[in-house]
């Protein structure tokens, strides 16, 4: 199986094409730049030197989110747009778990991606492997750090922070777990298509048509609309538009 995988989620922007479990081509940038301009370039860029057309290939893979809302949002789009017209598989893999699929596959550490969502908040979840599979334990949320540091001290289990926004978090996390707490090197903390695609394979294929990012945390003006609409009286803020 050919896979075409993508991730706009963050600041780092990640394309690959894996064939039957061998990254063929990968290119991934870490500066802040217009995903929406580079992304489709890029794309065709991987698929060329994968020796490949897009006819050739047999799903996509996208990072769905959490993360930035824009950035998530652009990533997903062209997904369903190349998905749709050329009549390819999707799926959707959370922006979380392919960070988390960073850590080695052998480890007995509890996995927690870390993305920063201002204000000492974080997009995390917790992850571990199982017989080299990725297995979530806990749903992927929108929580205060320091809500989630004593969530995990209830666990005994060594934790393994990975994101290049763990760096942000890291005192605290290291304050409370201390010698239980391990980070990965500079190197594993980018999300990788490469990684994307592997957690892809395993994945069911959705609907095109239904397939939506998953933000974790409602955008701001649909707050501000939950909140003047309590009874949801006014319909959802997606339905009045």
């Amino acid at each position: 199986m050919r896979i075409l995988s993508m991730d706009t989620s963050n600041q780092a922007m990640t394309v690959a094409v894996v064939e039957n479990g061998i990254t063929v081509a990968e290119q991934t940038t870490n500066v802040k730049r217009n995903h929406s301009i580079q992304l489709m370039p890029t794309i065709q860029r991987v698929i060329a030197d994968a020796n490949l057309t897009i006819e050739e290939i047999d799903r996509i893979a996208v990072a769905k989110g959490p993360g930035s809302y824009t950035g998530v949002r652009i990533a997903v789009t062209v997904a369903k747009t190349l998905a749709w017209t050329r009549e390819i598989e999707l799926v959707g893999v959370s922006s979380l778990k392919v960070l988390a699929g960073n850590a080695p596959q052998g480890t007995e550490a509890l996995v927690v991606p870390i993305m920063d969502a201002r204000r000492g908040n974080i997009y995390t979840g917790l992850y571990r492997f199982v017989d080299g599979k990725l297995e979530q334990l806990e749903k992927d949320q929108h929580v205060s750090a320091e809500t989630w540091v004593n969530r995990l001290l209830e666990r005994k289990e060594p934790i393994i922070i990975v994101g290049t926004d763990s760096e942000k978090h890291r005192e605290i996390f290291q304050q409370s777990l201390k010698d239980r707490l391990l980070v990965l090197p500079e190197f594993q903390q980018l999300p990788r298509a490469s990684v994307l695609a592997w957690i892809g394979a395993e994945e069911e294929p959705v609907d095109v048509h239904t397939f939506v990012p998953e933000y974790t945390k409602l955008t701001e003006a649909e707050e501000k609309w939950n909140e003047a609409n309590p009874d949801n009286k006014g319909g959802s803020l997606v339905e009045k538009y």
